[in-house]
């Protein structure tokens, strides 16, 4: 919660329940989620939530990417890394290889598509 408090302080955006409630669930989370994800875990309005996840980032606070399922996925903004897409179905898997590097460009965002072990076998 501390750190949460110091990141969103660190912003132009002021401390409330429903962006403490969307950013411990981004921070907990061990993937990238969607609107439906985080609507089952907590009861907030869609209006709410959009206008929310605009203003981080905005800040910079998270990073957001579409998937094959034509949703927007949703993470703490953190260095930059790929995601695995499976064509199959459509799971998303953080890479956390760090020595993606593209001399004289800011990497944001990639992303890798293609078919997963389970979906392979």
């Amino acid at each position: 919660m501390e750190a949460l408090q110091e990141l969103i302080d660190n912003s132009n955006l002021k401390m409330t329940t429903a962006r403490v409630a969307i950013l411990e669930l981004l921070t907990q989370a061990n993937r990238p989620l969607c609107y439906e994800d985080i609507k089952a875990k907590l009861k907030m309005d869609k209006a709410t939530f959009y206008r929310n996840i605009l203003k981080f980032e905005e800040e910079s606070i998270i990073n957001s990417f579409e998937s094959n399922d034509k949703k927007r996925y949703y993470e703490m903004h953190k260095t930059p890394h790929a995601h695995f897409i499976c064509s199959s179905c459509s799971k998303i898997e953080c890479i956390k290889e760090q020595n993606i590097q593209l001399p004289g460009y800011t990497v944001e965002n990639i992303i890798i598509k293609g078919i997963c072990p389970a979906c392979r076998n």
